[in-house]
Order: structure tokens, then sequence, then C-alpha cells
């Protein structure tokens, strides 16, 4: 669901759908463990002694990023998928909010910034996606879905 994640070593398979948000998997190859996050804002700004949550990209990777190091992985050994940021708003409104798009320009940052090895990346455009990550093997599947009718 949008706002959650998920961390795990065991043999376990994990499943999003997105629209204008955004999932990050993350999967390191020596130790099988891995996870994936699905946010739906880039970030906030963060009262102090707030906890992390989920709903933003920057505090979803950092939580994901956090349980990794807890089992001793480093940042730059992992493996990433970056997926989503679709513009899912009907034009009629004349409205541009670009949430899609600034969700997928976090992903980017937060990628760089944890020196993640990047494998596939499917973002943009205007169709849905599902997202399914294995974590024994650490294969990501991405199935898009039917382009959203713009009136």
């Amino acid at each position: 669901m949008p706002g959650e994640l998920w961390f795990g070593s065991e043999a376990s398979v994990v499943r999003t759908l997105l629209g204008s948000c955004v999932a990050l998997t993350l999967w390191h190859p020596h130790r099988r463990l891995g996870g994936m996050c699905h946010y739906l804002l880039p970030g906030r700004q963060r009262r102090g002694g707030e906890p992390l949550d989920g709903r933003y990209g920057d505090e979803a990777v950092l939580a994901m990023v956090n349980l990794l190091e807890r089992h001793g992985c480093r940042t730059g050994e992992l493996i990433a998928h970056l997926y989503g940021g679709a513009d899912t708003l009907i034009e009629s409104t004349g409205l541009k909010f670009d949430i899609g798009e600034r969700n997928i320009e976090r992903g980017w940052t937060l990628i760089d910034h944890f020196a993640f090895s990047v494998e596939a990346v499917d973002v943009g455009d205007n169709v849905p996606r599902t997202v399914t990550l294995d974590i024994a093997t650490g294969k990501v599947v991405c199935r898009r879905g039917r382009p959203q009718l713009n009136f």
C-alpha cells in the first residue's frame, strides 16, 4: 500500500500497484535480502523527533536503508529498481501538480545520494504499473497497465 515498505530475507514475494507514486526496490545479491518502498510524495519538512513516514520518498528510502544497514549491508552494494511516477491526473481540471515527475526526481536524487547500482527503471508516461519483487532471487517484474484517458 502507499506509504508502506517491506523488508526481508526469507523467500517472499512483494507486490504493489503504482500510479503517480513511486516504488524503489533494493536487493543485496550476496546476502539475498532486500525490500520495496512505495511512496506518495517526494518529501516534507519533518519536525525534530518525528518518526520516519513512508509516505514521503526521502523518509521511506532512509527507513529501508536503515534496515539494510542493520543487516550489515552497505548502500553501494545494493541493486536498485525504480518504477512509477505516472501522470495520472485528468487534464480537464486545468491543474498540473507534477506529483509523478517530482516523485521520479526524488527517486533519482536518492539513488545518487546512496550510490545504489541501478539495474532497471520504468518511470513517467501515463500508465499504471504493477511491480513484483522476489526476495529470494532479487528478480523484479514490472507490468504496465492501460494508459489513463485524459479528457
